[in-house]
Formats: C-alpha cells, structure tokens, sequence
C-alpha cells in the first residue's frame, strides 16, 4: 500500500510546488490564463491522443465500461439534480458541480495508480473513453452554448467537434480501433508534448490555490461538500453494487471501485476557467477528494482486493 503512496507524492509535489510559484508571483498575474490556454488548446489534446492511440482495443471495450459509467451517471445526476432544482444554481455551476462529482482523475493520478494498486496502467483506458468521448463533448457543448450566448444547437456542436479536446481523444480513438501502429516520426513528438500535459496541468491548479481558502466561497460550500461525498462515497459504492448486478469477477469489481474512487479530475478546474465559472467549486472538490480518497482506496484495497 505504501507503494501505492506514491502517485499521491508526485502528484503533490507539483501542486506544491505551483502554490511557490504563485506565492512568490514568478510568472506575473496573468500565469494561471495563459497556462489554462496551453492546457486546455495544446497540451492536454495531445495527451489524450497518445493515451487513447496506445490503448488496448480489448481493454478499451471491456465489461468495466458499462459499470463505470452507471456509476458516474448516478452521482452526475444526483448532483445536476440537487444543485439545479432544489438550490436553483446556473446551468454553468451546476455542470460544474455534477463533473467535480463523477469525473474522476483517470489520467494523471488514476495511470500511476492503476499500476501500483491495480498492477497494470491499462485499467483506466474504459473510464478514459467514456469520459472524452461521451462526457466531454456533452459538457463542452454546454458551455460553448453558454459562452457564445447562442441557442443555436448546431452552432454549439460545431464548436464541440472542433475543440481540441474532443479531436485529440477522438483521432486517439479510432487510431486504437484501427490497430494502426504509429511510426516514431509521428508518436514521439506527440508524446514529448504530451508529457507535457500533467505537470502544467498541476501546477497550474497548485497556481490557483494561493491566496484561497479551501471552502472559503460564501454560498458554494454545500456544492462542494455534496460534490465531495458523492465523489468519496456514493461513486465507489454505486460501482460496487453495478459490479454485483453485472456479475463481474473479484478482481473486475476491485478495478471498477478503485477508479469510482479516484478523486476529481482536473480538467474540470481546467473547464472552470476556460468558461469563467465554478472555479471555487471545482477548485475545493479537487482539493477534497485528493485527500480524501487515500483512506477510501485503503478500505477498497482491504476489503476487495483479491
């Protein structure tokens, strides 16, 4: 388990040492922009593609997609629920809100993870797939609806399939599908700049949290706490029970948990600030669950693993 200890030590160390870089303001006032643009337009496309493009087709499909994604379905609903009928929020923090919910961090902290607890790096891909292939271009479509002002719905997909975010994972995809094997002239710089992608993106979340306080935002802590234990609590434990109706094997209901686990990914504070909304809410569910899911992936890995 100690083992495992250590995704959660890399990952802290490049908050950490963002938080520095904020405190002593070594990159000007306009850092965390600029970063989010890198992220968001560069660094993160060509990330998910190299993930994607070298992901087992098998693996990609297996019977961990149908639990995963019932699992994230209920807690984004509940959520989407709560936050948009009963605490009357916009459209905007209630998406937010319902993604720091059910979209874990499958990418930077669930790979490293997924190989010291799980034993193989390959588990994620399902939950990578869902997440930028179903998730994504249903978010994004969202916001761009909101941001750009329009009702156009034609007009908002457009801008969808033609985000980066959505290319990347899309090309990545079919690339993994089609069993082509990519020659080094093309997979090496793309991984190059796609090794890119999880540091700046943690250290730019590190950037953030100067000058914050975690639950600071006045009227957003009932969001964030609802967030936090639906992401802690009722994830791992919807994933459990899909697991059983599903009949899936010791070791398939160990993953599916584990990655239900995991806490909010990060691009859900890279969307915050691309759309300019949410940023609190995202910013202290990613701080919560980070923290907290350590115990949660403790009691799993007692009680589950095989």
């Amino acid at each position: 388990m100690l083992e495992a200890l250590t995704g959660f030590v890399v990952v802290g160390v490049a908050i950490t040492l963002g938080w520095i870089i904020g405190r002593i303001d070594l990159l000007g006032p306009h850092a965390r922009h600029v970063l989010g643009r890198l992220i968001f337009f560069v660094l993160a496309p060509f990330l998910l593609f190299v993930v994607l493009s070298q992901a087992d087709v098998q693996t990609l499909f297996s019977s961990l997609l149908p639990v995963s994604a019932i699992a994230a379905a209920v807690v984004i609903g509940a959520h989407a629920v709560i936050a948009r009928l009963v605490w009357k929020r916009s459209v905007g923090e209630t998406l937010i809100g319902a993604l720091s919910a059910g979209q874990v961090n499958s990418n930077n902290i669930g790979i490293p993870l997924s190989a010291y607890i799980l034993g193989s790096a390959a588990y994620p891909a399902p939950v990578i797939l869902l997440q930028l292939l179903v998730f994504t271009p249903i978010s994004l479509t969202i916001f761009e609806a909101i941001a750009s002002g329009r009702r156009s719905l034609g007009a908002a997909l457009r801008r969808t399939v033609t985000n980066p975010i959505v290319i990347g994972s899309v090309l990545g995809t079919l690339v993994s599908v089609s069993g082509i094997s990519l020659p080094p002239i093309v997979l090496d710089p793309a991984r190059l700049i796609a090794d890119a992608a999880v540091p700046v993106l943690l250290i730019s979340y590190g950037i953030s949290l100067h000058g914050q306080r975690v639950l600071g935002a006045r009227g957003r802590r009932r969001d964030i706490l609802l967030a936090s234990a639906l992401k802690l609590l009722v994830m791992p434990a919807t994933a459990w029970g899909a697991a059983l109706l599903f009949a899936l094997s010791p070791m398939e209901t160990f993953v599916v948990v584990v990655l239900a686990a995991l806490p909010t990914a990060q691009n859900v504070f890279n969307y915050a600030q691309r759309y300019v909304v949410g940023e609190s809410i995202a910013r202290d569910t990613i701080f919560i669950t980070t923290i907290g899911c350590v115990p949660v992936l403790i009691a799993a890995t007692l009680l589950l693993s095989p």
